[in-house]
């Protein structure tokens, strides 16, 4: 039987959760799985003029202390142990936040290559301001912000290489053409780990906002840190923010974890999107806090005939514990671009505030692909527009050849456990009549509207609803209690 919620005790359970994301987030900011450099008992050694720090008990695996039964990462441990640790200062960065350090990091990058038959190396980042043009990691790699250790990336674009778009795209998701590479980035690589002790990687995106917003670019920009066509990436302990574009962006990956992030933009600044799986399967998100200026999370899976023909779908995604703020668009979206298909994903234990949509599923005629199988449970909204939308007609087109009879198909959702103060629209659900929304079903949901028409703007949809205020449209079906 389902959970019955009762509307009186709405403001006590969104005080509850508030708190217990609150304790969340200070353990974030105080919580680190150790100093990178004094880990057992440890000796130095100087090779080649770099000083690398060998630690004979090696590191602890990184996913051990937050092993629960309510941890998606605790799914994933063939992280490996790093035996050895360089700081970038070895290769003569500055960190005065001046220098720019780009060949640097190149250097170092090259160098540590030679220990991935050697259990991997960690790069240690000390406190500093560590200014940087794209930085292409290498696989078997652990990247380590030390407490008051910034990455910033550089206001020049020449900085930023210009490389094909991705071939579910077809192009530059912005302008045709190619792209600009990424802060942060990597292809084809394994055993990545990107974290620390609350250090930031700080994308100075101002620059590239303005250039957008102007029109001046030339490329689409690129995002704080995309890995592309890789395994085993773990990203934590640490703050991203002003991302030029979107800030995480796995595509083509597969066992991404993505834990104790802040992530950070101006709320009002351009597709900032916070993280973005993308035709990526096995990927765990949970225990974030995300304030940017899009979609906090936006699941992905390629644009039109390109993703189509890409045939990559995102699956088997687990989201759990994260609070976020998005006032111009969603806290979780599914879509647009979702051209190889999405399915067997499960959002658990979010808050939402201040957002225009909570949760909200687009697509379009020209996508194809489909969304199924998805459960979005217990997620409390505060100060939203529209609490639940699923919009059928949505978004734009990679260029003249799309299909204009590919319909997408969302079927088997499951949207549970939702409690909302402060609503203005309860929600809406506009199928396409070609490719109707279908297996729709809602349930123990309770939300404050203040909108003096509708509550839900329906067509094209059917479904089930149990225990929803207000309710829903006809297209919907009561179950009824079954004792």
């Amino acid at each position: 039987m389902m959970r019955r919620l009762s509307c009186r005790g709405l403001p006590v359970l969104l005080l509850l959760l508030l708190l217990t994301y609150l304790s969340a987030d200070h353990c974030h900011q105080t919580c680190t799985s150790g100093h990178p450099l004094h880990v057992g008992s440890s000796e130095l050694a100087s090779d080649g003029g770099v000083e690398i720090t060998t630690s004979s008990t090696g590191y602890k695996n990184i996913l051990e202390s937050v092993e629960t039964d309510v941890s998606c990462a605790s799914k994933y441990k063939n992280w490996k142990n790093r035996p050895h640790s360089v700081s970038i200062s070895e290769f003569g960065a500055v960190g005065d936040g001046k220098t720019l350090n780009t060949h640097a990091f190149e250097n170092a990058m090259f160098y540590l290559r030679t220990y991935a038959d050697k259990g991997g190396v960690q790069l240690y980042i000390p406190a500093g301001r560590w200014l940087t043009g794209s930085i292409k990691l290498i696989s078997h790699l652990t990247l380590f912000l030390e407490n008051e250790a910034t990455i910033l990336g550089s206001q020049d674009l020449n900085d930023y290489p210009v490389i094909p778009g991705l071939p579910s795209y077809g192009r530059g998701r912005e302008l045709p053409g190619p792209r600009h590479r990424s802060l942060i980035n990597g292809e084809g690589l394994e055993d990545v780990v990107i974290t620390g002790d609350n250090g930031t990687i700080d994308g100075q995106g101002a620059v590239w906002w303005n250039a957008f917003q102007n029109k001046t670019l030339d490329y689409t920009r690129g995002h704080l840190v995309e890995l592309i066509d890789s395994k085993d990436i773990l990203i934590s302990n640490l703050t991203f923010r002003d991302s030029p574009f979107w800030t995480i962006h796995p595509v083509y990956c597969r066992n991404v974890v993505v834990k104790d992030m802040t992530l950070l933009a101006p709320l009002n600044s351009p597709n900032t999107d916070g993280i973005d799986p993308d035709s990526s399967q096995y990927v765990c998100i949970e225990d974030c806090y995300i304030s940017v200026g899009d979609d906090a999370i936006a699941i992905k899976s390629g644009w039109d005939e390109y993703g189509t023909a890409y045939g990559m779908p995102s699956q088997h995604i687990d989201i759990r514990r994260i609070v976020v703020h998005s006032e111009t668009s969603a806290g979780i979206a599914f879509g647009s671009e979702m051209s190889g298909g999405i399915s067997d994903v499960k959002v658990d234990h979010m808050m939402i505030f201040g957002a225009r949509w909570g949760i909200r599923f687009k697509t379009g005629p020209g996508r194809g692909g489909y969304i199924r199988n998805i459960t979005v449970d217990n997620v409390n909204m505060r100060s939203v527009n529209t609490a639940i939308a699923f919009t059928g007609n949505y978004g734009e087109h990679p260029d003249e050849n799309w299909n204009r009879t590919d319909y997408p198909v969302i079927e088997n959702v499951l949207i549970e456990n939702i409690v909302g103060e402060d609503i203005t629209h309860a929600g809406l659900f506009l199928g396409l009549p070609e490719s109707p929304f279908l297996n729709i079903h809602l349930a123990n949901i309770a939300l404050d509207t203040k909108s003096e028409s509708e509550d839900w703007n329906c067509s094209s949809v059917a479904g089930t609803y149990f225990f929803v205020w207000p309710q829903p449209c006809p297209d919907f079906t009561k179950e009824e209690l079954k004792t």
